[in-house]
């Protein structure tokens, strides 16, 4: 940071003695760290938090499979001690996409310069956040009017030929957002983009901050990406360690110096783990910052001068719940929101029916739902919605209702069924059937089979009738807005509210066949169990193993839970779903999620002359006890009827966890995993545009439309 005027040298010094406080209040912690790294233990940390950072890095790309299979297999290994070693792996050997990855990163960073009679001022580091916002330290942009005085320096760097690359300067925009706090020493304000021009996360990337778990452990080596001393761009690689994890804050070593402030601290998955705000300096016995010769330091020294002994980073989860608790208004708001899933500030723009209030002792906190990478996310937030009002796009859509199939489709002897899953209530069913046939129609495609017209298909709809039967009950108590609930704290409502008590019974279960341990409290980034509740844990594990969040999966198991607990809502989705099926000829089923469990107890009540030659299950979570021990028909069981079943899965969809079905009750059936895209693991479109179950659906079906 360059000397500015008193105050901001004042806030850059607190900012170091604060620091300096931490890194000695929590000096025996490091102590026993850094004694356990003397006895060559690499990664002094809990199993949990070993566990899960073990599981990032795989699902993250962050180590080759072939190289794991081959070093883990070289010898018997116990599991602890295989999770340490994945994690030493990801540190000796760095996939090629280490580079490029970094390079893509390091493109989001910029140098801040301050304007200031009429000279040009290096004064920090800041990184883009999303599309418009970016990220720095309250010491380097400590208010609005600070911000208006200074502009942002893209491309200041040297290219891969030595060059000087061609700088790209934009306005910083505090006028549109800008928050700050000075005690986590971070500032987000909006830049503008150029005339004309795209916003600047488009041009040069943007971070997608997570507050999902396993991005770090002790020990393990961090990366920093800034413009020490206001130089162009720099790179502090490998020489570098995490001592200590704080609630707020975390301190490692790392060759940084003062213009460092505001740069990104990355794991070598190039996920942001800290925002670089200081050195901690080394003090006497006096409490006087010492210099590198041992004396004590003074003004006009220089910050080169003193002896640094550790850097210190403010934790990325904590400046997220931070910013999830503001009081912003709603475009502010959807600024935040742009910063994608995976950060949890989408939730407080959700506008749905009220939820009950929490059990006693649960305090509503504000939403901190979880989702590395430089790009935008595809997959979108799973509030729970409002039923569509009069005159909006759902209702002039015309009456929701199933779909039947055209009488010549296949022949006339076949029925192609396709039955959804949950959070359909503001979709057009005759949309949904179009989703569903694209993405069998890639699939086909792929398997150089011929595809299938949407009108030869079968679409039941129950999603409305769902949707009014869960919206019905929660307005029967007193309510508390879904803005200012997280998802934890939603979860433990839908547990109060579970008509048998089983929805906490749910989600346990689904954690622990993810791998959860189940001893000790598991690692987390910055929000602990007792915040809101036991369901945090396995609710922030689940998100982390997949590619869902946790509303997604909180509110998924809370209409299974209702589905299979509560006998009306039961009868009446298989009411609905009645309607509008076929009553004779040979059915092929396809059901998806939910749809999968309406599906299995579909089965019961078909009629005589409905012949079923094949069940397909996709992204199902049939797996789960919980859910087949309460089927119409109890427990693992061969479909009545069925002659052939299909079950495809993901490995990271979280509601297909307990997947594949291994219970031989299950009989005989086809299980196929698939690797669904990233952000895409549940989407049915994405499972049925594999060609393998496109395959086993066109196989049975006549040539004849």
């Amino acid at each position: 940071m360059s000397v500015t005027d008193p105050r901001h040298r004042e806030l850059h010094e607190q900012a170091a003695d604060e620091a300096a406080r931490r890194y000695e209040d929590s000096a025996r912690e490091r102590e026993r760290v850094e004694g356990r790294l003397a006895a060559g233990v690499r990664f002094p940390d809990s199993p949990d938090a070993l566990a899960v950072r073990a599981d990032r890095i795989l699902d993250r790309g962050g180590l080759s499979p072939s190289a794991v299979v081959a070093d883990i297999h070289r010898e018997a290994m116990d599991l602890p001690d295989a999770n340490e070693r994945i994690i030493d792996l990801s540190n000796e050997l760095q996939a090629w996409s280490f580079l490029p990855r970094g390079v893509r990163a390091g493109a989001t960073v910029a140098r801040i310069t301050l304007r200031r009679d009429g000279r040009e001022l290096p004064h920090g580091t800041g990184f883009m956040v999303s599309p418009r916002l970016m990220m720095t330290n309250h010491h380097v942009l400590p208010d609005e009017s600070f911000a208006r005085r200074c502009f942002a320096e893209f491309n200041a760097q040297v290219t891969a030929d030595n060059l000087p690359d061609t700088v790209v300067r934009m306005e910083l925009d505090p006028g549109t957002f800008f928050a700050a706090d000075r005690r986590l020493d971070f500032a987000l304000v909006a830049v503008a983009p150029a005339p004309d021009g795209p916003p600047p996360g488009e041009i040069f990337g943007w971070n997608r901050l997570s507050v999902q778990i396993g991005k770090l452990v002790l020990g393990e080596k961090v990366n920093i990406i800034g413009h020490p001393q206001g130089r162009l761009k720099e790179i502090a690689l490998r020489d570098n360690a995490v001592l200590v994890r704080l609630d707020d804050f975390v301190h490692y070593t790392t060759d940084t110096e003062p213009g460092n402030s505001g740069s990104p601290v990355f794991n070598d998955q190039w996920e942001v783990v800290a925002l670089h705000h200081s050195g901690v300096p080394k003090k006497d016995g006096q409490g006087r910052v010492l210099r590198k010769d041992g004396r004590p330091w003074q003004q006009g020294d220089g910050d080169d001068a003193i002896e640094w002994v550790a850097n210190e980073g403010v934790r990325i989860s904590s400046i997220l719940k931070h910013l999830a608790g503001l009081d912003l208004g709603p475009e502010r708001r959807a600024l935040l929101a742009e910063m994608g899933p995976d950060a949890g500030l989408d939730r407080a723009m959700a506008t749905a029916p009220t939820l009950p209030s929490p059990v006693a002792g649960v305090q509503p906190e504000r939403p901190t739902a979880a989702v590395p990478g430089v790009t935008t996310p595809s997959v979108s937030a799973v509030p729970i919605p409002a039923a569509p009002m009069a005159g909006s796009e759902t209702a002039a859509r015309g009456p929701q209702v199933g779909l039947r199939a055209r009488g010549t489709a296949f022949g006339g002897r076949q029925h192609l069924v396709f039955l959804h899953g949950r959070d359909q209530q503001d979709d057009c069913p005759d949309d949904l059937r179009r989703t569903w046939t694209a993405g069998l129609n890639r699939g086909l495609t792929l398997a150089a089979l011929p595809p299938l017209d949407p009108e030869d298909v079968w679409f039941p709809f129950y999603g409305t009738r769902l949707h009014d039967l869960v919206s019905g009950r929660e307005s029967t108590a007193e309510s508390i807005g879904l803005d200012r609930v997280s998802a934890a704290a939603a979860a433990e409502v839908f547990a109060a509210q579970s008509p048998t008590g089983s929805y906490e019974r749910l989600l346990h279960e689904a954690a622990a066949r993810a791998g959860m341990p189940q001893n000790g409290p598991a690692t987390t980034e910055g929000f602990g169990a007792g915040l809101v509740g036991a369901l945090h844990r396995p609710l922030s594990w689940l998100a982390a193993r997949s590619d869902l969040d946790e509303w997604t999966i909180a509110t998924f198991l809370r209409d299974v839970d209702l589905y299979l607990g509560d006998g009306a809502v039961r009868q009446a989705v298989l009411d609905s779903v009645m309607e509008t099926m076929p009553t004779s000829g040979e059915l092929v089923l396809v059901t998806h999620s939910l749809g999968t469990v309406v599906g299995m107890d579909l089965l019961a009540r078909l009629p005589d002359g409905l012949d079923p030659v094949l069940l397909v299950t996709v992204g199902s979570p049939l797996g789960l006890d919980g859910v087949n021990e309460r089927l119409l028909a109890r427990g693992p069981h061969q479909p009545p009827g069925v002659r052939d079943w299909v079950n495809v899965w993901c490995p990271t969809d979280a509601v297909a966890i307990g997947c594949p079905l291994e219970d031989e009750r299950w009989g005989k059936l086809t299980q196929l995993a698939v690797p669904n895209g990233r952000d895409r693991a549940h989407r049915i479109d994405e499972y049925l545009g594999h060609p393998g179950p496109a395959r086993e659906i066109r196989s049975v079906l006549s040539l004849q439309a």
